[in-house]
């Protein structure tokens, strides 16, 4: 049976609480799953709520079961319109579509993507334009067949610039080809190899807003066609409306 395992992990700018990325996952009404990762303009609270707008009105449309292409070029006028052509947004939709049996990549990002397949590296860099700025901007879209043993790895360009100011290149091709995936959670363990190596680079003070989106599909002789989800989150300010709450209370409202 083919499993398939999204991984991501993602990081603010150093000295910015908030990273203005945001990424939503669901699941298609027609079967399968679609990730939307949104990359706003600038940093801090600014870029986060326009990337959360953008990532709203894609997932809304995902769920209605509008194809992808259709969700981009739709979320792009939007922006366009909305703002005027003043600003823009990276948008990445990457999609396990169960009806055709493929992946999916729909892109509006000059940031490449990366697809390891059989101890192959292949970097999509095609021309691509973020949304917002251009009337007639349109999304480059890439698919491959569900098969074991492929990964797509998609990110914001944060994980391109991991390193600049020291001189340093994340070299992310040369990296992917070296890379050997573990029996066992391979998109986490990428995910995870990758944020880390940026944030080496950068010496644990990211220049920008880094997102990394590992997909891996597997054989896995299992039945049971359990799916998982696990969501793992830092909190680093509680509201201090709750300051006086203990542990194992919650308050109490009339709905």
């Amino acid at each position: 049976m083919l499993q398939v395992e999204i991984a991501v992990v993602k990081v603010p700018r150093h000295g910015v609480a908030e990273s203005g990325d945001t990424l939503e996952a669901i699941e298609r009404p027609g079967g399968g799953l679609s990730v939307v990762l949104v990359d706003g303009q600038g940093s801090g609270r600014g870029a986060k709520t326009l990337s959360n707008l953008i990532a709203t009105r894609a997932m809304t449309q995902l769920k209605d079961g509008a194809r992808d292409g259709v969700v981009a070029r739709a979320v792009h006028d939007y922006l366009y319109t909305y703002r005027m052509g003043q600003v823009a947004a990276t948008l990445n939709i990457l999609s396990v579509d169960f009806v055709s049996g493929s992946i999916r990549v729909s892109r509006n990002n000059p940031a490449p993507f990366f697809v390891l397949d059989s101890g192959r590296v292949q970097m999509h860099s095609e021309p691509s334009t973020p949304i917002g700025l251009y009337p007639s901007t349109k999304p480059v879209i890439s698919e491959a067949p569900l098969h074991p043993g492929l990964q797509v790895v998609i990110f914001t360009d944060g994980l391109l610039k991991a390193g600049e100011r020291y001189g340093a290149d994340m070299e992310l091709g040369n990296y992917l080809a070296g890379w050997q995936a573990p029996s066992s959670a391979p998109a986490a363990t990428l995910a995870e190899a990758l944020l880390n190596r940026a944030l080496e680079l950068d010496r644990g003070e990211p220049v920008d807003d880094m997102s990394v989106v590992v997909a891996a599909v597997l054989e896995r002789e299992d039945t049971r066609r359990v799916r998982r989800m696990i969501i793992d989150v830092p909190v680093e300010k509680i509201s201090e409306r709750h300051d006086d709450l203990h542990g194992d209370q919650f308050d109490q409202h009339n709905l």
